[in-house]
């Protein structure tokens, strides 16, 4: 753990931070998602494969820099928050808070009123974290996560949170 008074900047991902980016994401999935998911889809997520997909999304990335060091980060695709994942060791810190926070900005900003995110069925702590945070849980669903031969359905949850406190509905604004 760190300590509180760390200085923590959230900042646009760049190239540069990919590979860390991919370690982070790597090993907090391994974490949340082994024996959650369908054994095909833990055989495809492998290291190589974390680092060409952080690679590939950049731009849809923010990272916390903390003391100087990537931390964490979180991907958003327009209104879903994709990706949230801290380091083990700022686990605990508020940090994964600090970025979901940011990821739901992203989704405002990015026109919409209500953001989305799925959590794979078995992973209680992630959906106690989410519901801590004000997140709503709409039911069981099936994701369907990338593969390099198509798609894998993972049994999943769908959390929903509104992002702006103005309209109604979950569609991009105007939209």
């Amino acid at each position: 753990m760190r300590d509180a008074e760390s200085a923590i900047v959230i900042r646009s991902a760049t190239g540069a931070d990919a590979s860390t980016v991919a370690e982070i994401w790597y090993r907090g999935w391994r974490d949340g998602h082994e024996g959650h998911v369908p054994d095909y889809l833990a055989e495809v997520r492998t290291h190589e494969s974390f680092q060409s997909r952080a690679a590939e999304r950049v731009d849809d990335t923010l990272v916390a820099v903390v003391d100087g060091v990537v931390a964490g980060f979180v991907m958003v695709v327009d209104d879903e928050v994709e990706q949230v994942y801290v380091a083990r060791d700022h686990r605990g810190t508020g940090l994964a808070s600090r970025l979901l926070t940011q990821g739901e900005g992203t989704v405002e900003a990015n026109g919409f009123e209500r953001a989305w995110l799925a959590v794979v069925a078995g992973n209680s702590r992630a959906r106690r974290f989410y519901e801590r945070s004000g997140w709503i849980d709409e039911g069981a669903f099936d994701y369907l996560a990338g593969a390099p031969d198509g798609t894998i359905s993972v049994p999943a949850h769908r959390l929903v949170k509104r992002v702006t406190g103005r309209g109604e509905g979950a569609g991009p604004a105007g939209g």
